[in-house]
């Protein structure tokens, strides 16, 4: 079964960023979570939504 939730560190692999980038991405809103317990989760679709924002905005210039 493929992972719906990833930790700060599998989404900063994936995106080629830093482990503090995606707490400061998650800080101001840009990308959601969700608080499990005392842990912090990403969803999926929530890191293929922002890659997406990204490229669209990269294109748009």
């Amino acid at each position: 079964m493929e992972k719906l939730m990833l930790t700060p560190e599998e989404v900063a692999d994936a995106l080629g960023i830093g482990r503090s980038t995606v707490y400061d991405l998650m800080r101001l809103n840009a990308i959601a979570s969700v608080k499990i317990g005392r842990s912090r989760r990403i969803p999926v679709i929530a890191v293929r939504e922002y890659a997406e924002r990204l490229t669209q905005a990269s294109t748009v210039r």
